[in-house]
């Protein structure tokens, strides 16, 4: 069976020019598992299994390889013998693929496009990383709006071949503005009206996105609205281009993956972790390690300027650990909750006021539920009652300022334009240590001087 062939059995086929078995493994699975069962041969290997499928297979099994894959297969032959495979990708597919390979390489390739195929690849690759730009593809379907429900249903025939999705046909005036948008559906419907325009039978309330709306809004737009395409437009309203739900799950995948990062305190990497050298690793590890070290160093800081009434109180130093790891963990689900709720858009910046208060609350909750805990603890290591309630005093404390410095944080980054997720765990537990030993010796002092 093919869908049972590895490598070997490729290997063997291409020594033996097995044309007839190799144009059945192109044609008889989905692209991507033929780019699967081809992802461990070399580029020469793996161009000699694609020149059996035709250009448009070619350019589809190309485009489930990873980017590093297809600038090496790129790279592997001359850029007018691989030009006319990657003119078959859709538009945004090309600008990705393009920016993987040596720049001179993606010249050349370029010079084999059509000026049509070149404009468009050239505007898109002009768009900034992480826009609704730069991820969307300038094929759908565009209609204008004079036509009647048969002259658009040949339109759509004509262009279908081209097109990333024919389910949302979005309608035009002539100066490409977007006036609406009609499903195919709808205008079979209109087939038994012969004589009605789009312009009667479109939806008027398109939802879209502006070319420089961040990634991030787009998804979440694309989410609540449950689009397939969202229609993407200019600062004059004119349709530009259209993003496909396959285009926002590549979103999706990739802000999960930085967010997932960051909040390991460790920078994003651009390329994958195997690929990426140890070198790069270490330094993308290392710049949050300073940061955190330097916390950690506060946080010895502080303890040294209580060594003396440590020395004099020594059943203190058992329930530090307890301190800080119950005030860090109390930050850390605040910090989750509130950037989760600002990524998703379920909060913003301006609810501040009700966030903090609804942390108060939920850390006067929680403390004492702690306090409860941390009380028996406290009965059977301190010297008497009296002095056991430092413990249960300070986990309130802690944990309230935890939830509270958790929650604020991640506002605070967003309203200054970074990204609430560089507001780590790692980060957030760091800084609530510091407080939470200050905050523990202090009541302790106050209570059993």
């Amino acid at each position: 069976m093919i869908n049972t062939l590895y490598l070997p059995e490729l290997r063997e086929m291409l020594a033996e020019n097995d044309s007839a078995g190799l144009r059945e493994f192109c044609t008889a699975l989905h692209p991507a598992r033929t780019a699967e069962f081809m992802e461990g041969l070399s580029p020469e290997e793996a161009w000699g299994v694609l020149d059996h499928a035709d250009l448009n297979l070619q350019g589809e099994i190309l485009s489930y390889f990873e980017y590093h894959k297809q600038a090496e297969m790129l790279e592997a032959r001359p850029p007018e013998s691989v030009a006319p495979v990657v003119a078959t990708m859709s538009a945004d597919d090309q600008v990705d693929l393009l920016g993987e390979v040596e720049e001179e390489t993606a010249e050349q390739i370029l010079a084999c496009f059509s000026v049509d195929d070149r404009r468009d690849v050239l505007r898109l690759s002009n768009y900034e990383e992480g826009t609704a730009g730069a991820i969307m593809t300038t094929e759908m379907a565009r209609l204008s709006e004079n036509l009647t429900a048969r002259e658009a249903l040949k339109e759509l025939t004509e262009q279908a071949e081209h097109l990333e999705t024919i389910y949302y046909l979005y309608v035009v005036d002539d100066f490409g503005s977007l006036h609406g948008v009609v499903s195919t559906r709808d205008i079979v419907s209109a087939l038994s009206k012969p004589q009605m325009h789009l312009s009667e039978i479109m939806e008027t309330e398109v939802i879209h996105a502006n070319v420089l709306d961040d990634q991030e809004d787009v998804l979440r737009k694309m989410a609540d609205y449950d689009l397939l395409a969202i229609p993407v437009v200019d600062e004059e309203l004119r349709l530009v281009g259209i993003i496909t739900h396959d285009d926002i799950l590549d979103v999706v995948v990739e802000e999960a993956a930085e967010d997932a990062y960051r909040a390991a305190a460790v920078e994003p990497l651009e390329e994958t972790y195997l690929r990426t050298s140890v070198l790069t690793l270490s330094r993308k590890r290392g710049v949050w390690l300073a940061v955190l070290f330097v916390g950690a160093f506060l946080t010895t800081f502080a303890l040294e300027q209580f060594e003396a009434d440590l020395a004099r109180i020594p059943w203190l130093v058992i329930f530090i650990p307890l301190v800080i790891s119950t005030g860090g963990n109390s930050g850390n689900q605040s910090a989750t909750l509130v950037i989760t709720a600002l990524n998703k858009g379920e909060a913003s910046v301006r609810d501040w006021w009700i966030i903090m208060r609804r942390e108060l609350a939920m850390g006067l909750i929680l403390g004492l539920i702690m306090a409860f805990m941390g009380m028996l603890l406290a009965l059977f290591k301190s010297p008497t009652p009296y002095s056991a309630l430092v413990v249960p005093a300070t986990l309130v404390l802690v944990v309230i300022a935890g939830t509270l410095i958790g929650s604020m944080l991640p506002l605070i980054f967003k309203k200054i334009g970074l990204d609430p997720a560089l507001m780590s765990n790692p980060f957030v537990a760091g800084l609530i240590d510091l407080f939470g030993i200050v905050i523990y010796l202090k009541v302790a002092l106050l209570l059993l001087e």
